[in-house]
């Protein structure tokens, strides 16, 4: 077995044909270097956050944690939600 050093990689991936697999849009990303790659990706992030998106992670029905009594809804907005005031 033959193990290939950075530039040998590096060389082999350029000579790649990417064509072959990937549509277009594939082959920019597969193209990028690993770098290149998080830095796109820190922008998607952005994006995702900034169109309204959340972070909090999904509940999972499956997970011996899940307590579902102990989750509460978030609005999508984040903002609290309304509360009836009672009036005498």
């Amino acid at each position: 077995m033959r193990f290939f050093n950075e530039s040998e990689k590096m060389q082999m991936k350029l000579n790649f044909d990417f064509t072959l697999i990937f549509n277009e849009e594939q082959q920019e990303w597969a193209k990028l270097t690993p770098r290149q790659r998080y830095i796109e990706s820190s922008k998607l992030w952005s994006t995702y956050l900034a169109l309204g998106g959340s972070l909090d992670p999904e509940p999972d029905s499956q997970s011996p944690f899940n307590f579902p009594e102990l989750q509460c809804s978030v609005p999508p907005h984040g903002r609290p939600g309304v509360y009836f005031i009672r009036r005498r």
